[in-house]
């Protein structure tokens, strides 16, 4: 069976090549503590499951503290000659979006297919983690044909690897950071805390004021977490639940669908969210690093208002 912990050693040894790299950059502004950070980032996932919490603690702070103190960098990096470029896409024309539509086409089907791949009455795929492990095959042949169309060594994938890492910089510690931070909130109460300010200042007898409470709510929360998944725990504990479902005996599973995409509102328009729009600026190159969110600012706008309506039509129902 192939597990989840195979591609987190991958990551992690990929990661770990970046250190490698930057490491070797004798041209590198902050070499040491930009190899020290994606050097403890690597090891966190290879060797996270066994290391004591308090030890994985620490190393995740010396990598904030790496960054916070300026200590993380892009380094040089060799761009490929400007002829050559242009030779190869137009060698390979429209071809050059393969790779990309492989992606998500390969992820799909082999998460609506993991339950029958199976050898000997043992299925092939963690059925724990079948998405994550559907992706990361997809992943991985992705980048054999992107390979494949180039002509290019998989070593050249790494670096390319190493240049979008220095781009993004430390932004790509947010989305394993914040994963965490909506369980953290409810577990300390905060849920209970915004039930209890809201029931106290705003009138959420009346409906259509708690589901607007509860949209915004979810949008703002996001925006701050940068992660729908981390707000949701939070709103719905606070808001969703105890007005939307027990005092206005609304539908949960709309509220929870909506709920969700009203977060997703909030991603589009925050830094936090990295993953979805610093990541992009970088792999663009845009000298604004903020593009991103400023072209999706107002579709987000106009779909949280979508959202508050649709809520407060579907739900009560």
């Amino acid at each position: 069976m192939l597990l989840a912990q195979y591609l987190y050693w991958l990551v992690g040894g990929i990661l770990l090549l970046t250190a490698g790299m930057t490491l070797r950059d004798r041209h590198h502004p902050r070499r040491l503590g930009s190899a020290a950070f994606w050097g403890l980032f690597g090891l966190l996932f290879i060797a996270g499951d066994w290391l004591p919490a308090e030890l994985a603690g620490s190393m995740v702070l010396a990598m904030v503290l790496l960054a916070g103190l300026g200590r993380l960098a892009p380094g040089r990096h060799e761009a490929l000659p400007p002829q050559r470029l242009q030779d190869s896409l137009r060698r390979l024309g429209n071809r050059i979006f393969l790779p990309s539509l492989l992606l998500p086409l390969l992820t799909i089907a082999l998460s609506l297919l993991a339950r029958s791949l199976s050898s000997s009455g043992v299925t092939l795929l963690d059925p724990k983690n079948i998405t994550i492990m559907a992706l990361g095959i997809a992943c991985l042949a992705s980048t054999a044909l992107a390979c494949r169309l180039t002509r290019e060594t998989p070593l050249q994938a790494v670096r390319e690897t190493r240049r979008l890492l220095d781009n993004v910089g430390w932004a790509f510690l947010l989305p394993q950071v914040l994963a965490l931070l909506g369980l953290l909130f409810a577990d300390a109460g905060v849920g209970k805390a915004i039930a209890h300010l809201s029931a106290h200042y705003l009138p959420l007898d009346i409906r259509w004021l708690a589901v607007l409470t509860y949209v915004l709510g979810m949008a703002l929360f996001t925006v701050i977490m940068g992660n729908a998944f981390a707000a949701f725990p939070v709103m719905t504990a606070g808001i969703g639940l105890p007005f939307l479902v027990g005092a206005h005996h609304g539908d949960p599973a709309v509220m929870a669908a909506i709920g969700m995409f009203s977060g997703y509102c909030g991603t589009l328009m925050t830094p936090m969210a990295a993953n979805f729009n610093i990541v992009p600026a970088a792999l663009l190159e845009l000298p604004d690093r903020n593009a991103v969110i400023k072209a999706q600012f107002p579709t987000a706008l106009a779909l949280l208002a979508v959202n508050a309506v649709l809520l407060d039509w579907l739900m009560f129902r």
